[in-house]
């Protein structure tokens, strides 16, 4: 019998890549789970349109389980979910597609051991393996675009880009992690093997937030 889990899913590359590589470990994916601030109607993680996070849902077919939350009970509300969820979907962990941070392991594990669940990194591993899983994801069949940046270490120029062999290339040119790992950018998976259906995205305008650039895009939408 395959274990049921639930996934903590941003729309971006880390938690497809956990997403995929816990399928091919055995485990069955019973749900993703994605944070919403009550005060944005967005998601916590890269402030994407809730719509877009459903029809992921839709293409991979499995169900997205938004918890409403605000900054200041995030962690709470989180745990509140894991509980409901366990009800629900019979799941006995939780994943993350966390890489190396270990405050962001600490986080999670707490949660999960508040809920009374398991926590699981697929992805776990060493900050200097970074580049290695970068291109573990190119050549993955996996599709995703750059749609936020940090404007302190990226510019504009970067948002809208595939990563694809030419990113790959070009992030090794700059300071940052291969990865993003720090929030230094922010992807959407738009395609790939798990994919039943893949997006068609209009880029549209950059959203200028506080410390960052946003790409919105001006339609969306599934096609076979």
């Amino acid at each position: 019998m395959k274990k049921r889990i639930a996934l903590s899913w941003s729309g971006g590359k880390d938690c497809c890549m956990a997403l995929d590589t816990l399928i091919k470990k055995g485990y069955e994916v019973a749900c993703l789970v994605t944070t919403v601030p009550k005060e944005l109607g967005r998601t916590f993680g890269h402030g994407e349109r809730i719509e877009m996070i459903s029809l992921q849902g839709e293409a991979l077919s499995i169900p997205v389980h938004f918890i409403e939350c605000s900054y200041n009970t995030y962690t709470d509300q989180f745990v509140t979910a894991l509980q409901t969820l366990k009800k629900q979907y019979k799941i006995t962990g939780i994943a993350y597609g966390d890489l190396y941070l270990d405050e962001h392991r600490d986080w999670g594990e707490k949660v999960a051991a508040a809920a009374d669940v398991k926590s699981l990194y697929p992805l776990w591993s060493q900050k200097e393996d970074a580049l290695q899983l970068l291109k573990n994801f190119v050549q993955s069949g996996y599709e995703a675009v750059v749609v936020r940046v940090r404007e302190d270490v990226l510019d504009e120029t970067w948002l809208g880009r595939n990563l694809d062999e030419s990113f790959l290339q070009d992030v090794q040119k700059t300071t940052i992690c291969p990865m993003g790992e720090s929030g230094e950018y922010h992807t959407f998976v738009y395609d790939g093997p798990l994919f039943s259906k893949r997006f068609q995205l209009v880029p549209g305008e950059f959203i200028q937030l506080e410390t960052t650039k946003k790409l919105e895009f001006t339609s969306f939408h599934l096609v076979d």
